[in-house]
């Protein structure tokens, strides 16, 4: 960190973290690191316990509410007697507020803060959920716009947070932090309909999850308090991230972050819907799915042990771009008795996001470049994201047949693996 940035907290925790390995960026020295402020040490452990804990509950939160969702979706539009518009619309819902609410948080924590910004998100995640508990269609698309701004806010924040709490180990909070959304993503999707039931209500399936989101507002509160401090002479507080555009490193971190969500949420939403078309039934299509997430879970362990390793980060990312394009592959030419093999492949796939997320919160001179730098990719992103699954879906009802929709989407892994190069390049040269 150069002198002048006010990410102080990542200071105060020099002495209580081990340092991790860093990347080595050739022509580019470290930026000096400020002299740390005497704390005690009780009040040290204090800080790292509630940085963990804010880290852990969050990747928590950030997937539950949007996969607890899908499978009581038959149940919420035989209850309420929506159309095909809404049934359309709530599973798109949460990609377009990840990219609209998404550009506003560097401007939202420019104004309040980092901290309470990602307070304001989890209060709005817990009331969103709440809402979608009322019998109404209304209250059902107002409560996901709400939460899922909420959780938007989250996504592009927690880069810079990490940056700012856990500058020595980035690679370990990262990983933590989506491990942790890929466990309360497995959890909230294979225990929402058994919840639903035991509520007697599918509405009230989705409300309970409100409950988690006011845990991590209740831990995450203090936070908001150890946050507030004044900013060093000469930091900045706020950087636009759209003339980052024009930059090699923003055209490079936001074409990868683009194409990486396509490919995810479009398996997400039309994977189980392809294999019930080769003949599976819906519920082994279903546990086909949560073996995707379940493979990712150790994947992500392992690819940021590799990204911690000094030369081994361009590695992490062509193993898991390999496997992606490999799964699409096998997707593609596999029958469905074989659909694991293509599971196992994508859900190692799924490992570009956290390499991503762990090379976004490294760049940058300062937090207020990370956070441009996360605004830009997450927004950008996460709007062109949603025309993957709503595009191919519509291209399937077209051509009637999944072959044109998959092999578009082993051209996207191609394209991820290329972009995935140029990222690890730019890390490697140090630009900026």
């Amino acid at each position: 960190m150069k002198d002048g940035d006010h990410d102080a907290p990542a200071v105060e925790f020099a002495d209580a973290l081990a340092p991790e390995v860093q990347l080595p960026e050739a022509g580019h020295k470290p930026a000096p690191i400020q002299n740390p402020i005497p704390e005690p040490a009780a009040r040290r452990r204090w800080l790292i316990a509630a940085a963990v804990a804010a880290v852990v509950l969050i990747g928590l939160n950030l997937r539950a509410g949007i996969a607890s969702a899908a499978a009581l979706f038959h149940d919420l539009q035989q209850l309420l007697g929506y159309g095909p518009l809404v049934a359309a619309l709530l599973p798109t819902v949460p990609v377009l507020c990840f990219a609209l609410a998404g550009a506003a948080t560097a401007w939202l924590s420019s104004r309040m803060g980092l901290e309470r910004a990602i307070a304001l998100a989890l209060a709005l995640l817990a009331a969103g959920l709440g809402l979608r508990g009322v019998e109404s269609v209304g209250f059902l698309l107002a409560g996901t716009v709400v939460s899922m701004s909420g959780l938007a806010v989250c996504n592009v924040a927690m880069p810079t947070f990490i940056r700012k709490y856990f500058a020595h180990r980035p690679s370990t909070m990262t990983g933590a932090y989506t491990i942790s959304m890929s466990v309360g993503a497995t959890v909230a999707a294979a225990v929402s309909v058994p919840l639903a039931m035991q509520l007697e209500s599918p509405l009230l399936g989705l409300a309970v999850w409100a409950l988690l989101a006011v845990v991590g507002l209740a831990v995450f509160l203090p936070m908001t308090f150890v946050g507030r401090r004044p900013p060093a002479p000469g930091t900045r507080a706020h950087l636009s991230p759209w003339p980052l555009l024009r930059t090699r490193k923003g055209l490079l971190l936001t074409g990868l972050f683009t194409i990486q969500a396509l490919l995810v949420y479009t398996v997400m939403g039309w994977f189980p819907y392809i294999l019930i078309s080769r003949g599976m039934t819906p519920a082994a299509a279903g546990q086909t799915l949560a073996l995707v997430q379940v493979v990712s879970i150790p994947a992500v362990v392992l690819l940021l042990a590799m990204a911690a390793r000094p030369g081994l980060l361009r590695r992490a990312f062509m193993l898991t771009c390999a496997a992606s394009l490999a799964g699409y592959l096998a997707l593609l030419v596999l029958p469905a008795d074989l659909a694991v093999v293509p599971a196992v492949l994508i859900g190692l796939g799924f490992g570009v996001f956290p390499l991503l997320m762990l090379v976004i919160s490294r760049t940058g001179s300062d937090a207020a470049e990370t956070t441009a730098l996360s605004t830009l990719a997450q927004s950008v992103g996460y709007l062109f994201a949603a025309l993957g699954p709503f595009g191919l879906g519509l291209l399937h009802d077209a051509l009637a047949d999944w072959t044109v929709p998959l092999v578009l989407l082993v051209a996207g892994a191609v394209l991820q693996l290329l972009l995935a190069h140029g990222v690890s390049s730019l890390v490697r040269e140090g630009r900026k």
